[in-house]
């Protein structure tokens, strides 16, 4: 892979996935989005993996699409390059992903941060969707995830002047879970990653699954896809293992069975 860099087992059960554009501030062309899917997809399959980290270097997450890539198309271009399936398709991966941000995080980069499921920003990170100074608008769900993070009206303000947010606010606002000093935010991701992936990888995602059917369905439906996953727990060995460590007063040994 040109663009990108992963090491499936930078800690033990954890992944990582490193952008790698640095002259370009991992601007996300084509080429990386489609290594970065293919590369979840492996690791999604990778038994010895249980949590994902993402991350690209302490100047920058990602500034953004790769503006020379669409500069001169028409929407039909666009239409038939259907960039968007990559993007359903990461979205789609089944273990948990952790954002490991700092520098610039803006259009598609913070878009990308947002499709992962928990972002540790170091102190210099800034998050945005700049796109309407080029006369466009977000495309890869920045209009919907931000919207759902941060609220209407601070979502609405970012979009329509393109203003960022620094990390300090975002945490906040909620849009992400901490802010560490910028020679700890691997670290700090590692860390959570690390916890995450102690855990039953079953529960793990059957729980991640029913968190995001919280934001694509009414409240009903929404516990009662919960429930169902909770049920199906107990179908699984690592149910039996966690709750006889429990009694026992000794720490689980999880198989992902």
């Amino acid at each position: 892979m040109e663009f990108i860099l992963v090491t499936s087992q930078a800690q033990p059960n954890v992944a990582l996935i490193q952008l790698n554009r640095p002259k370009e501030l991992n601007a996300l062309n084509l080429q990386l989005m489609g290594e970065l899917r293919d590369a979840l997809k492996q690791l999604d399959e990778d038994e010895n993996v249980r949590a994902i980290v993402i991350t690209g270097n302490e100047r920058a997450f990602a500034a953004g699409a790769d503006i020379k890539q669409m500069a001169g198309k028409t929407a039909i271009d666009m239409l038939n390059i259907d960039q968007f399936s990559t993007w359903d398709q990461i979205r789609k991966t089944k273990k948990p992903i952790i954002a490991a941000v700092s520098g610039f995080a803006l259009g598609g980069g913070c878009e990308l941060a947002m499709t992962c499921d928990m972002i540790i920003a170091s102190e210099t990170a800034m998050f945005g969707q700049p796109e309407i100074k080029i006369g466009v608008m977000p495309g890869a769900g920045g209009t919907q995830r931000l919207t759902k993070a941060i609220g209407k009206a601070k979502a609405m303000e970012m979009v329509l002047t393109g203003k960022f947010m620094p990390a300090e606010e975002a945490e906040k606002q909620g849009l992400i879970n901490r802010v560490v000093p910028v020679e700890l935010y691997l670290e700090e991701a590692f860390k959570l990653a690390g916890e995450i992936a102690q855990m039953s990888p079953v529960a793990i995602k059957l729980a991640k699954e029913s968190v995001n059917r919280a934001f694509e369905t009414q409240l009903d439906e929404g516990l009662h896809f919960e429930r169902k996953n909770f049920y199906l727990c107990f179908a699984s060995e690592d149910q039996t293992e966690g709750m006889n460590a429990f009694v026992e007063k000794r720490r689980p040994e999880f198989k992902g069975k």
